[in-house]
Protein backbone atom coordinates (compact mmCIF):
# COMPACT_ATOMS: atom_id res chain seq x y z
CA UNK A 1 0.00 0.00 0.00
CA UNK A 2 3.32 2.20 0.78
CA UNK A 3 4.52 1.38 -2.15
CA UNK A 4 1.54 2.61 -4.58
CA UNK A 5 1.35 5.71 -2.16
CA UNK A 6 4.80 7.21 -2.71
CA UNK A 7 4.28 6.97 -7.12
CA UNK A 8 0.84 8.52 -6.79
CA UNK A 9 2.00 11.35 -4.25
CA UNK A 10 4.97 11.87 -6.66
CA UNK A 11 2.78 12.39 -9.38
CA UNK A 12 0.43 15.05 -7.81
CA UNK A 13 4.03 16.85 -6.98
CA UNK A 14 4.96 16.94 -9.90
CA UNK A 15 1.73 17.89 -10.99
CA UNK A 16 1.41 20.69 -8.69
CA UNK A 17 5.18 22.03 -9.55
CA UNK A 18 4.11 21.80 -13.70
CA UNK A 19 0.63 23.84 -12.90
CA UNK A 20 2.56 26.37 -10.48
CA UNK A 21 5.56 27.09 -13.10
CA UNK A 22 2.99 27.46 -15.73
CA UNK A 23 1.19 30.10 -13.91
CA UNK A 24 4.29 31.90 -12.80
CA UNK A 25 5.33 32.01 -16.55
CA UNK A 26 1.76 33.50 -17.33
CA UNK A 27 1.63 35.81 -15.10
CA UNK A 28 5.27 37.41 -15.93
CA UNK A 29 4.68 36.77 -19.71
CA UNK A 30 2.02 38.84 -18.87
CA UNK A 31 3.99 41.44 -17.31
CA UNK A 32 6.83 41.71 -19.86
CA UNK A 33 4.18 42.26 -22.95
CA UNK A 34 2.53 45.13 -20.62
CA UNK A 35 6.07 46.88 -20.08
CA UNK A 36 7.08 46.02 -23.60
CA UNK A 37 3.69 47.08 -25.64
CA UNK A 38 4.22 51.02 -24.87
CA UNK A 39 7.58 50.85 -26.86
CA UNK A 40 5.90 48.64 -29.53
CA UNK A 41 3.52 50.70 -29.77
CA UNK A 42 5.31 53.92 -30.58
CA UNK A 43 7.76 52.24 -33.38
CA UNK A 44 4.73 50.56 -35.15
CA UNK A 45 3.52 54.10 -35.45
CA UNK A 46 6.47 56.05 -36.30
CA UNK A 47 6.90 53.62 -39.53
CA UNK A 48 3.17 53.57 -40.33
CA UNK A 49 1.46 55.54 -42.64
CA UNK A 50 1.15 59.24 -41.19
CA UNK A 51 -2.46 59.91 -42.03
CA UNK A 52 -3.52 56.27 -40.56
CA UNK A 53 -1.43 56.65 -37.35
CA UNK A 54 -2.93 60.24 -36.59
CA UNK A 55 -6.77 58.50 -36.48
CA UNK A 56 -5.13 56.20 -34.22
CA UNK A 57 -5.85 53.29 -35.81
CA UNK A 58 -2.29 51.75 -35.21
CA UNK A 59 -2.77 49.40 -32.71
CA UNK A 60 -1.25 46.27 -33.42
CA UNK A 61 1.07 46.36 -36.28
CA UNK A 62 2.26 48.70 -38.88
CA UNK A 63 0.15 50.15 -41.69
CA UNK A 64 1.65 51.38 -44.44
CA UNK A 65 5.23 51.42 -43.44
CA UNK A 66 7.34 53.89 -44.54
CA UNK A 67 10.47 55.46 -43.22
CA UNK A 68 10.80 58.69 -44.06
CA UNK A 69 9.30 60.72 -40.60
CA UNK A 70 12.80 59.64 -39.41
CA UNK A 71 14.77 61.41 -42.63
CA UNK A 72 12.02 64.57 -42.31
CA UNK A 73 12.62 64.18 -37.87
CA UNK A 74 16.62 64.25 -38.22
CA UNK A 75 16.00 67.75 -40.52
CA UNK A 76 14.28 69.60 -37.74
CA UNK A 77 16.65 72.07 -36.46
CA UNK A 78 18.93 71.13 -34.06
CA UNK A 79 18.23 67.85 -33.42
CA UNK A 80 21.70 66.00 -34.25
CA UNK A 81 23.36 68.51 -32.17
CA UNK A 82 20.79 67.76 -29.49
CA UNK A 83 22.34 64.10 -29.81
CA UNK A 84 25.46 64.84 -29.92
CA UNK A 85 25.43 66.93 -26.46
CA UNK A 86 23.31 63.97 -25.09
CA UNK A 87 26.07 61.31 -26.20
CA UNK A 88 28.31 63.73 -24.97
CA UNK A 89 27.06 64.29 -21.10
CA UNK A 90 25.50 61.04 -20.87
CA UNK A 91 29.76 59.56 -21.69
CA UNK A 92 31.46 62.10 -19.54
CA UNK A 93 28.57 62.12 -16.56
CA UNK A 94 28.98 58.07 -16.19
CA UNK A 95 32.38 58.03 -16.30
CA UNK A 96 32.87 60.62 -13.76
CA UNK A 97 29.90 59.35 -11.54
CA UNK A 98 31.40 55.95 -11.71
CA UNK A 99 34.62 56.77 -11.08
CA UNK A 100 33.73 59.24 -8.31
CA UNK A 101 31.66 56.55 -6.76
CA UNK A 102 34.39 53.65 -7.23
CA UNK A 103 36.71 55.82 -5.34
CA UNK A 104 34.83 57.61 -2.67
CA UNK A 105 33.22 53.76 -1.71
CA UNK A 106 36.50 52.75 -1.20
CA UNK A 107 37.91 55.37 0.62
CA UNK A 108 34.95 55.54 3.21
CA UNK A 109 36.05 51.55 3.92
CA UNK A 110 39.42 53.05 5.45
CA UNK A 111 39.94 53.58 9.17
CA UNK A 112 42.72 55.24 8.18
CA UNK A 113 40.50 58.03 6.08
CA UNK A 114 40.56 61.64 8.66
CA UNK A 115 37.25 61.56 9.92
CA UNK A 116 35.68 59.15 7.92
CA UNK A 117 32.21 59.02 9.78
CA UNK A 118 31.65 62.42 9.58
CA UNK A 119 32.62 63.13 6.02
CA UNK A 120 30.33 59.76 5.41
CA UNK A 121 27.54 61.34 7.12
CA UNK A 122 27.89 65.07 5.20
CA UNK A 123 27.66 62.97 1.98
CA UNK A 124 24.62 61.17 3.34
CA UNK A 125 22.61 63.98 4.74
CA UNK A 126 22.64 65.13 1.17
CA UNK A 127 20.06 62.64 -0.21
CA UNK A 128 17.51 64.19 2.61
CA UNK A 129 18.03 67.92 2.24
CA UNK A 130 19.02 70.61 -0.48
CA UNK A 131 19.24 74.02 -0.35
CA UNK A 132 16.30 74.83 -3.01
CA UNK A 133 16.02 75.56 -6.68
CA UNK A 134 16.53 79.43 -6.14
CA UNK A 135 19.97 79.12 -4.22
CA UNK A 136 21.59 76.23 -6.66
CA UNK A 137 20.42 78.16 -9.59
CA UNK A 138 22.86 81.34 -7.92
CA UNK A 139 25.36 78.79 -6.87
CA UNK A 140 25.57 77.39 -10.63
CA UNK A 141 25.49 81.13 -12.10
CA UNK A 142 28.41 82.00 -9.42
CA UNK A 143 30.48 79.59 -10.57
CA UNK A 144 29.63 80.53 -14.29
CA UNK A 145 27.83 76.93 -15.19
CA UNK A 146 24.78 78.84 -16.70
CA UNK A 147 24.89 78.24 -20.57
CA UNK A 148 27.51 75.90 -19.85
CA UNK A 149 28.18 71.68 -20.97
CA UNK A 150 29.72 71.83 -17.47
CA UNK A 151 26.50 72.08 -15.71
CA UNK A 152 25.55 68.76 -16.84
CA UNK A 153 28.70 67.10 -15.50
CA UNK A 154 29.66 68.23 -12.25
CA UNK A 155 26.90 68.32 -10.05
CA UNK A 156 26.33 64.73 -10.45
CA UNK A 157 29.55 63.59 -10.01
CA UNK A 158 29.04 62.69 -6.65
CA UNK A 159 25.98 60.41 -5.69
CA UNK A 160 25.29 59.20 -2.61
CA UNK A 161 23.21 56.33 -2.99
CA UNK A 162 26.17 54.99 -5.71
CA UNK A 163 28.56 55.57 -2.74
CA UNK A 164 26.68 53.69 -0.29
CA UNK A 165 26.12 50.64 -3.11
CA UNK A 166 29.83 50.47 -3.50
CA UNK A 167 31.50 50.86 0.09
CA UNK A 168 28.56 47.76 0.84
CA UNK A 169 30.16 46.04 -2.13
CA UNK A 170 34.08 46.79 -0.63
CA UNK A 171 33.33 45.63 2.73
CA UNK A 172 32.07 42.39 1.20
CA UNK A 173 35.23 41.81 -0.36
CA UNK A 174 38.10 39.93 1.64
CA UNK A 175 40.41 41.93 3.66
CA UNK A 176 43.73 39.58 2.53
CA UNK A 177 43.19 41.06 -0.94
CA UNK A 178 44.45 45.02 0.36
CA UNK A 179 46.33 43.50 3.09
CA UNK A 180 48.43 41.10 0.72
CA UNK A 181 48.93 44.28 -1.83
CA UNK A 182 49.91 46.52 1.64
CA UNK A 183 52.42 44.19 2.27
CA UNK A 184 54.03 44.57 -1.16
CA UNK A 185 54.39 48.15 -0.95
CA UNK A 186 51.08 49.34 -2.39
CA UNK A 187 50.12 52.95 -2.10
CA UNK A 188 46.71 53.58 -1.52
CA UNK A 189 45.97 54.44 -4.73
CA UNK A 190 48.25 51.33 -6.55
CA UNK A 191 45.82 49.27 -4.27
CA UNK A 192 42.65 51.42 -5.44
CA UNK A 193 43.50 51.16 -9.16
CA UNK A 194 45.04 47.99 -9.58
CA UNK A 195 43.49 45.63 -7.01
CA UNK A 196 39.98 46.98 -5.79
CA UNK A 197 38.97 48.45 -8.86
CA UNK A 198 39.14 45.71 -11.19
CA UNK A 199 37.46 43.05 -8.91
CA UNK A 200 34.38 46.32 -8.45
CA UNK A 201 33.32 45.34 -12.32
CA UNK A 202 29.55 43.84 -11.27
CA UNK A 203 28.75 47.20 -9.11
CA UNK A 204 30.49 49.92 -11.17
CA UNK A 205 27.77 48.49 -13.86
CA UNK A 206 25.13 48.78 -11.54
CA UNK A 207 26.17 52.51 -11.13
CA UNK A 208 26.61 52.75 -14.66
CA UNK A 209 23.33 52.20 -15.50
CA UNK A 210 21.90 54.25 -13.24
CA UNK A 211 23.93 57.32 -14.29
CA UNK A 212 23.41 56.50 -17.54
CA UNK A 213 19.64 56.55 -17.30
CA UNK A 214 19.22 59.19 -15.36
CA UNK A 215 21.64 61.34 -17.51
CA UNK A 216 20.51 60.69 -20.73
CA UNK A 217 16.87 61.07 -19.53
CA UNK A 218 17.76 64.34 -17.60
CA UNK A 219 15.86 67.59 -19.58
CA UNK A 220 15.47 69.90 -16.02
CA UNK A 221 18.98 71.14 -15.62
CA UNK A 222 18.54 72.17 -19.65
CA UNK A 223 15.47 73.94 -18.74
CA UNK A 224 16.50 76.02 -15.35
CA UNK A 225 20.54 76.53 -16.80
CA UNK A 226 20.64 76.58 -20.15
CA UNK A 227 19.24 79.14 -22.68
CA UNK A 228 21.72 78.55 -25.52
CA UNK A 229 20.35 76.27 -28.02
CA UNK A 230 23.69 74.78 -29.02
CA UNK A 231 23.64 72.99 -25.48
CA UNK A 232 19.90 71.75 -25.65
CA UNK A 233 19.67 68.46 -24.56
CA UNK A 234 17.85 65.41 -27.03
CA UNK A 235 15.09 64.79 -23.94
CA UNK A 236 14.93 68.65 -23.86
CA UNK A 237 14.12 69.37 -27.47
CA UNK A 238 11.68 66.41 -27.14
CA UNK A 239 9.71 68.16 -24.53
CA UNK A 240 9.55 71.03 -26.67
CA UNK A 241 8.62 69.18 -29.61
CA UNK A 242 5.71 67.35 -28.03
CA UNK A 243 4.06 71.13 -26.45
CA UNK A 244 4.96 72.44 -29.93
CA UNK A 245 3.98 68.96 -32.28
CA UNK A 246 1.31 70.53 -34.67
CA UNK A 247 3.49 73.89 -35.40
CA UNK A 248 6.52 71.27 -36.14
CA UNK A 249 4.35 68.81 -38.43
CA UNK A 250 3.55 72.18 -40.53
CA UNK A 251 6.81 73.79 -40.57
CA UNK A 252 8.52 69.94 -41.69
CA UNK A 253 6.22 69.95 -44.45
CA UNK A 254 6.65 73.79 -45.77
CA UNK A 255 10.47 72.73 -45.72
CA UNK A 256 9.89 70.50 -48.60
CA UNK A 257 8.81 73.28 -50.90
CA UNK A 258 7.33 71.64 -54.67
CA UNK A 259 8.02 68.30 -53.10
CA UNK A 260 5.54 68.35 -50.26
CA UNK A 261 3.12 69.77 -52.21
CA UNK A 262 2.98 66.75 -54.18
CA UNK A 263 3.86 64.35 -51.37
CA UNK A 264 1.09 61.42 -50.12
CA UNK A 265 -0.64 62.09 -46.74
CA UNK A 266 1.06 58.81 -45.98
CA UNK A 267 4.42 60.62 -46.03
CA UNK A 268 3.80 63.77 -44.35
CA UNK A 269 4.04 65.00 -41.07
CA UNK A 270 1.48 65.36 -38.45
CA UNK A 271 1.77 66.05 -34.59
CA UNK A 272 1.40 62.40 -33.99
CA UNK A 273 4.23 61.20 -36.37
CA UNK A 274 6.73 64.04 -34.45
CA UNK A 275 5.84 62.63 -31.13
CA UNK A 276 6.02 59.13 -31.96
CA UNK A 277 9.12 59.26 -34.18
CA UNK A 278 11.16 61.84 -31.83
CA UNK A 279 10.13 59.14 -29.10
CA UNK A 280 11.71 56.15 -30.70
CA UNK A 281 15.03 58.39 -31.40
CA UNK A 282 15.61 59.15 -27.48
CA UNK A 283 14.69 55.78 -26.72
CA UNK A 284 15.89 53.34 -28.65
CA UNK A 285 19.84 54.38 -27.58
CA UNK A 286 18.65 53.32 -23.93
CA UNK A 287 16.92 50.27 -24.77
CA UNK A 288 20.37 48.82 -26.66
CA UNK A 289 22.63 49.75 -23.77
CA UNK A 290 20.88 48.11 -21.52
CA UNK A 291 21.00 44.47 -21.70
CA UNK A 292 24.92 45.11 -22.24
CA UNK A 293 24.83 45.86 -18.42
CA UNK A 294 22.01 43.83 -16.84
CA UNK A 295 24.29 40.35 -16.31
CA UNK A 296 26.13 42.72 -13.71
CA UNK A 297 22.99 43.91 -12.45
CA UNK A 298 20.91 41.53 -10.23
CA UNK A 299 24.47 40.50 -8.91
CA UNK A 300 25.77 44.14 -8.41
CA UNK A 301 22.65 45.42 -6.79
CA UNK A 302 22.42 42.49 -4.19
CA UNK A 303 26.41 42.34 -3.47
CA UNK A 304 25.97 46.50 -2.88
CA UNK A 305 22.67 46.64 -0.91
CA UNK A 306 23.54 43.87 1.77
CA UNK A 307 26.80 43.62 3.29
CA UNK A 308 28.35 40.05 4.47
Amino acid sequence: MTTLAQPLTRIREEKGSYAFKAVNYLIFATFAVLCAYPFYYLIINSISANDISALGDVRWWPMGIQLENYVQVFNLPGLPQAALVSIGRTVLGTAATVMASAFLGFMFTQARLWKRQFWYRVIIVTMYFNAGLIPVFIIMKTLGLTNNFWVYILPFIVQPFNIILVKTYVESMPDSLQEAAEVDGANIFQIFFRVMLPNMTPILATVAIFSAVAQWNSFQDTLIYVTDQSLYTLQFLLYMFINQAASLAAAAQQAGGNLGSVASAATQQTATSIRMTVSVIVVLPIIFIYPLFQRFFVKGIMLGAVKG
